[in-house]
């Protein structure tokens, strides 16, 4: 894709103050395109004009955004064309309330986006959700299911790999329940930041500005108050879905890694466990007194780790 044509799917937008004024860069530096007539924000990075460059699809959790991987940013672009979307009902883009949200409609947007920017295969760095949503993509990769792009290695942070491993948060099982619809309108900045630093390592939590940006993510375009609990809607679908997801890592014939922080109570140390008695041949990376969110809280362990997966593959 040339610059002309990213510059003209630039979408102009006054930057909220209320975010930090790296946010509001970050906010600002999105492009924009439309999925089932709704705005989807994205950032691309590295050099796109260099085809010999490895294209890394890069997959964010819940309730958060891509956001996420800004810390490990510009190393990565360094090495690789990044592709990185704000999912629907996620970050920057649309938050209908009125959407059928599910992994499945997830992974047909990532597979739409990459089709309209030409993208024809790709590594894939992913997170919680997004674990989820790599699962979906990786098992249409096995069946050779079309409409996909070609998966070269998937690289695993934490998450719900494994529906019986799951530790769902107090407010996740919350807004799971049947008054979720009542706990998504009133969940407050309060409650949201209480929840959100229980999944990180003891020594590693937010500190005041980085749980402002998270929550203005959150709730960014009507978010959390009108959405939180049909995004959530996911738990079912990993315990309805356990064979296909599960069985996508089984029957894996690209290379995967795993890299964990240990200490989250969600899917740490023991979600490595059980990934190491299922999954084949596993390769695991557990980062001892990290929490939920490594690429958050060790950005330059989870780089060195996922750099050195792929230069055994060979990719750099």
């Amino acid at each position: 894709m040339n610059d002309t044509v990213l510059a003209c799917l630039r979408e102009q937008v006054a930057p909220d103050m209320s975010f930090s004024p790296a946010l509001q860069a970050w906010q600002a530096d999105h492009l924009s395109w439309r999925w089932k007539g709704h705005p989807i924000a994205y950032w691309t990075g590295g050099a796109w004009q260099d085809d010999t460059r490895p294209a890394l699809m890069l997959i964010h959790g819940f309730p958060t955004a891509s956001w996420d991987w800004v810390d490990m940013w510009a190393p990565l672009s360094a090495r690789f064309r990044l592709l990185a979307p704000d999912m629907i009902g996620f970050g920057f883009s649309a938050k209908p309330p009125e959407y059928d949200y599910s992994i499945r409609d997830q992974a047909d947007l990532h597979a739409g986006l990459c089709a309209a920017l030409g993208i024809a295969e790709c590594h894939v760095l992913a997170h919680d959700y997004g674990d989820t949503v790599a699962q979906e993509l990786l098992a249409r990769h096995n069946g050779r299911e079309g409409g996909t792009p070609r998966l070269q290695s998937v690289v695993f942070l934490n998450g719900g790999l494994f529906p019986e491993t799951h530790h769902a948060t107090f407010n996740q099982k919350l807004l799971h329940s049947p008054i979720g619809f009542l706990v998504s309108r009133l969940m407050t900045e309060k409650r949201f930041r209480k929840g959100f630093s229980e999944v990180f390592g003891p020594d590693t939590q937010p500190d005041d500005a980085a749980l402002k940006d998270f929550w203005a993510l959150v709730i960014a375009n009507g978010g959390m108050p009108a959405i939180g609990h049909k995004l959530i809607r996911y738990i079912a679908e990993r315990r309805a879905s356990r064979e296909r997801w599960v069985g996508a890592l089984q029957a894996a014939q690209i290379p995967l890694r795993v890299i964990d922080g240990g200490a989250d109570p969600v899917s740490g140390a023991h979600m490595v466990a059980r990934y190491r008695e299922l999954v084949p041949n596993p390769d695991t990376v557990i980062l001892e007194g990290i929490g939920h969110y490594p690429q958050v809280e060790a950005p330059d362990a989870v780089l060195a780790a996922f750099l050195d997966f792929h230069r055994t593959l060979h990719t750099l």
